[in-house]
């Protein structure tokens, strides 16, 4: 499954502004949603990860053009078959991140597949889908 593509700005935060230096205003900054593009109509991006502690990563929730909002959110606890966990919050609304596939990451693969296939013997005839395709994970390591 493909990558929801949705975006979000974050602009700077207030206290942030206040204090930077005359004239060097910090920039607005975005987001890519990592959740599966079968998800609902909230998307989601960790901003950082707090240690592991259950609800210490501290995901971006926005919907359509809207508001964003920080939420500490507890890490979902599935893992697939090689033992891997799942990378995003508990009770997502899509498809595991094993399962959900980077276009962009792909598209690079593909790119140093074509230009260094030696590098790549995992990927026969110039196929570069993931590796982990084959056992239905997604890639994900």
């Amino acid at each position: 499954m493909m990558q929801c593509t949705a975006v979000a700005l974050l602009p700077p935060p207030d206290h942030l502004v206040a204090l930077a230096p005359p004239g060097q205003r910090p920039e607005t900054g975005h987001v890519l949603c990592e959740l599966g593009g079968d998800h609902d109509d909230r998307h989601a991006a960790l901003l950082w990860d707090e240690g592991g502690r259950p609800g210490s990563g501290v995901w971006v929730r926005w919907k359509g053009s809207g508001l964003a909002t920080l939420a500490p959110l507890p890490w979902c606890p599935a893992l697939d078959p090689r033992n891997d966990a799942c990378e995003l919050f508990a009770a997502h609304p899509s498809a595991h991140s094993w399962l959900v596939t980077d276009p962009t990451d792909d598209a690079v693969t593909r790119l140093l597949v074509d230009h260094h296939p030696g590098l790549f013997p995992e990927f026969r005839g110039g196929d570069a889908g993931r590796e982990g395709d084959q056992d239905g994970t997604g890639g994900r390591s």
